[in-house]
């Protein structure tokens, strides 16, 4: 028990966070400035980048820095001065550890955000305040939404460019409220920085006495992570990736003489929390037994929670196989084989109904056929309308018929259990991210 508690207070202290935004709107320099005055540059990293910056004759307060070459590392994104790729940084403040995915602004790299987006604990929606609102932001906000990232911040950068107007601020303020009020995102925090200047990014500015609430990186170390709610809202799922038998030659932590009739599943919970002693069910199947025993890294343990990988001992023995979930008894959903989902299209082949394709969920992938293109979201309105084909970046609404029933948890409910990816059988391309959901429940309106 020392021993799990002790993990669960360091996994704890890391946040997964995303910056996403229109293009020129500084969101790899935002970056850089948290790197570089969260002192995470290394020293060989702030040299090359001062020589760069002193070969293009940048300024800067921050020694001359071009700080976005810390995070636009490719070729082809400092040629065009623009982000292509998901930039992965990691960096601590004495507060909690931080993993930190620089997204690409253009909307031709939206797929690239919805990447990064995924797996975020937090999202920072990046505005030039020169500029207010644009459709870029509308389409960061609803993949944001839809993609039901719990904590949402806007930073309204370059207000320096305004006189660190707090009227600049308050109008957009006001417009940010139309639009998030209608995706029914709560608790929005936007805050005015200027990512070159580092005015309320690490250092609470003198510039915007108008402004009391907390600088970006103290508002970051307060936030909590996924892994805290699931582990206290989300109910307990445990895609199984392996059977375990003694023959496999993997010596689990039990005595010899058990050892010979030893059957463990193995995987890596997907949300919530699990303990020896508690009653669970089984999809497909619908068994219901109890769990007699957990092992991590080889030692028995009383409990364990998301995300971690373990090895599951049931009560009875029942025909469970990879793909199968393990969920806390009577809160698996019904297994089906007709799905209604939103899809962001990744591939730059297009699709429409009839399309053969494969799903995964978990770790278990089934055939299946797009049976009906329902629409595409209009990011004007961010209402669904009418389509018959989905394009690469689109945003749509499906139906998808499976071969094998699977038991899909909304995805408003739970996030890991409600998502499933579209892949192409023919050479495993993945075309695109989906979540399960009524198309009642993701109708926008502004």
């Amino acid at each position: 028990m020392p021993e799990i508690t002790q993990t669960l207070a360091q996994a704890r202290t890391l946040l997964r966070f995303a910056t996403a935004g229109s293009v020129d709107d500084g969101k790899s320099t935002l970056v850089g400035r948290l790197l570089h005055d969260s002192k995470a540059v290394l020293v060989d990293q702030l040299e090359a980048v001062a020589r760069t910056s002193a070969e293009r004759g940048f300024g800067g307060e921050a020694g001359g820095l071009d700080l976005a070459l810390l995070t636009d590392g490719l070729r082809a994104e400092r040629e065009q001065g623009i982000t292509i790729d998901v930039a992965y940084r990691y960096f601590s403040t004495s507060e909690r550890s931080f993993i930190l995915a620089d997204c690409p602004g253009h909307v031709q790299y939206t797929r690239n955000m919805v990447t990064g987006a995924a797996t975020a604990d937090a999202v920072v929606v990046l505005i030039d305040a020169r500029k207010g609102v644009l459709e870029q932001t509308r389409r960061h906000l609803s993949v944001v939404a839809l993609l039901r990232v719990p904590n949402v911040i806007v930073a309204v950068n370059k207000i320096d460019l305004v006189d660190f107007s707090e009227q600049v601020y308050n109008d957009i303020v006001t417009d940010l409220a139309k639009i998030t009020n209608g995706m029914r995102m709560d608790d929005v925090h936007v805050i005015p920085v200027s990512a070159l200047e580092g005015d309320n990014v690490v250092e609470r500015s003198t510039k915007t006495p108008w402004y009391s609430g907390p600088t970006l990186i103290e508002l970051l170390e307060q936030l909590p992570a996924i892994d805290e709610i699931e582990n206290n809202h989300e109910a307990f799922r445990f895609p199984v990736q392996l059977v375990i038998r003694p023959q496999g030659g993997l010596a689990p932590s039990v005595d010899a003489d058990e050892f010979r009739d030893y059957r463990g599943y193995a995987g890596q919970i997907s949300s919530g929390e699990i303990r020896v002693g508690d009653s669970v069910e089984i999809a497909p199947g619908n068994f219901k037994t109890k769990v007699v025993g957990i092992d991590i890294a080889g030692k028995s343990v009383e409990h364990a929670f998301a995300p971690q990988s373990v090895n599951l001992r049931l009560a009875e023995e029942f025909d469970v196989a990879r793909g199968a979930v393990i969920g806390a008894t009577n809160t698996l959903p019904e297994s089906v084989n007709l799905i209604e989902a939103e899809v962001f299209w990744l591939d730059p082949r297009s699709a429409e109904a009839g399309a053969r394709v494969l799903v995964k969920t978990g770790t278990s992938t089934v055939q299946g056929i797009i049976s009906q293109v329902i629409g595409r979201r209009n990011l004007d309105t961010l209402a669904i309308d009418p389509a018959e084909k989905i394009e690469v970046n689109d945003i749509a609404h499906v139906l998808i018929k499976l071969a094998t029933p699977q038991p899909f948890d909304d995805y408003r409910d739970n996030r890991r259990a409600g998502a499933f990816l579209i892949i192409q059988p023919q050479d495993g391309a993945t075309l695109a991210a989906g979540i399960h959901t009524n198309l009642e429940l993701v109708n926008f309106s502004i």
